[in-house]
């Protein structure tokens, strides 16, 4: 294991250090207000391209596909053929193809333009988030970069919603335009700011070729299975159908790697406790906030009937995590432990989900706000620890492979959270609402299935928690 750090140094980070972590917070920032920003220009993009509901859903799952897809691969390619070049490679294709979903014209460039944009998505993430870990020292240094990062993430999520909003009222097509200006940007100074750390240890090893294919296979089937979970009773065949066969293939990927010379997973990291719990954290408190926050922007826009912008500018209170993250993550870090830090996280985003769960058809915003702000302070105590502890101990030669897994879990938990919320609270509702019914009736029974749906949230919470309650109990033997 190699002990160099390229922008390691004394305590405090130098100029060079926080140039280069400029630069990879730019791009996971990039990634994240992407996906937000996206979700806010749906209406208006349909209503000029006059898409089918199935297309414009494909737009969005397109980005899961190649994102959920090609992430583990992502990792592993970046530990083999070099972090900086896989970067500043896939920030380019990232580029280009958010021009080309700019220029598009019909739904099938914008369907290929979205896939492109997730494959890049993860091939970069994990080799931004590998060029911290290895480039930083192990220890509070690595700590304050590692939540940095994550702060600027969550704060692009966050943003993502308010600029989406602002950028559609002006023509969507910004949506895709503006991220491909920022991505030139944070290319030329990636370029300029990022070291060059030399030709990997791993690039003259044999490449485990079936084992890359599988695992890719697999992944893509199972993305499709979890964006397929919320559809109709045939729908729902096909989701279970790519599960079975994604679950298949993992198995198959397993006995690749148990006989490969040079895995492109060593099955071995899988043994470390707290990478897995970390992981699985990660997966199920993600997909309770993406889940939570997809139920609440139907109730304010369809509900109450709320605009683009009034919604935007009521959940920007989450936007705290942005602050509060490189500030008062760290000291908490330092005094109680990552572990602690993310368990805390974890119990305050439960109350805030359980406090919102008798909302009603006339709550003022003050009612909701208490839960808003919880949840910004749940999701700034968790993202950055929960990074943290995923890629903490792991050999620098791994870290690629540990992000990639963390990025994997993150995109997965997504998904999962959203289909997951949408398929309750879509089976709570039963049929399609008789067009002849009250308004207000109608209205009620729409708020009845979002209630209900709001139950998964709190459940994937409960279940974040007790994963990470085993960490915590491993800590007191110790």
């Amino acid at each position: 294991m190699s002990t160099t750090y390229p922008l390691a140094g004394a305590d405090r980070l130098s100029g060079r250090a926080w140039g280069a972590l400029f630069v990879l917070c730019g791009a996971i920032f990039l990634e994240a207000v992407d996906i937000t920003m996206l979700n806010v220009a749906l209406p208006a993009i349909r209503a000029d391209l006059g898409l089918s509901t199935a297309m414009l859903s494909g737009a969005v799952s397109a980005y899961v596909l190649g994102y959920g897809g090609f992430m583990l691969l992502g990792g592993r390619v970046a530990d083999q053929f070099g972090r900086r070049r896989v970067f500043l490679i896939s920030l380019g294709v990232f580029l280009v193809f958010s021009a080309v979903g700019g220029f598009a014209g019909d739904g099938w460039t914008l369907l290929v333009a979205r896939f492109v944009k997730g494959v890049a998505a993860a091939f970069m993430t994990p080799a931004g988030l590998s060029l911290i870990t290895t480039g930083f020292a192990e220890g509070p240094q690595r700590n304050k970069a590692l939540l940095v990062y994550a702060g600027t993430a969550s704060g692009g999520y966050s943003l993502g919603l308010v600029v989406g909003g602002l950028l559609t009222t002006l023509d969507w097509r910004w949506v895709f335009f503006a991220p491909a200006v920022l991505a030139g940007v944070i290319l030329l100074a990636g370029l300029a700011l990022l070291p060059d750390t030399g030709r990997p240890e791993r690039a003259g090893r044999e490449s485990d070729v079936a084992g890359a294919v599988v695992v890719t296979a697999a992944m893509l089937l199972l993305a499709y299975g979890v964006v397929r979970l919320e559809d109709t009773a045939s729908g729902l065949v096909w989701a279970l159908a790519a599960l079975l066969g994604g679950a298949a293939l993992l198995g198959a990927f397993v006995a690749i790697e148990r006989r490969s010379a040079a895995p492109l997973l060593r099955l071995g990291i899988l043994r470390s406790g707290p990478l897995v719990r970390a992981n699985l954290a990660s997966l199920l408190f993600v997909g309770s906030f993406f889940g939570f926050f997809f139920l609440i922007t139907l109730y304010l826009r369809e509900v109450r009937g709320w605009s683009t912008w009034e919604t935007a500018l009521a959940l920007l209170m989450v936007g705290i995590d942005a602050f509060l993250a490189p500030t008062l993550t760290p000291w908490l870090v330092r005094r109680f432990g990552t572990v602690r830090v993310i368990f805390g996280g974890i119990l305050i985003g439960g109350i805030g989900y359980a406090l919102f769960l008798p909302v009603g058809l006339d709550w003022a915003y003050l009612a909701m706000f208490p839960s808003l702000v919880l949840l910004g302070l749940a999701f700034a105590l968790t993202y950055g620890p929960l990074t943290i502890a995923a890629t903490d101990g792991v050999a620098e030669s791994e870290q690629g492979l540990a992000s990639g897994l963390l990025n994997t879990s993150f995109q997965f938990g997504a998904a999962l959270g959203l289909s997951s919320a949408t398929a309750v609270s879509v089976a709570a509702l039963g049929p399609v609402l008789d067009p002849l019914l009250e308004p207000a009736l109608a209205a009620e029974a729409e708020l009845d299935a979002l209630r209900t749906g709001l139950i998964v949230p709190v459940v994937g919470v409960l279940l974040a928690a007790v994963v990470t309650a085993f960490g915590l109990r491993r800590r007191a033997e110790r």
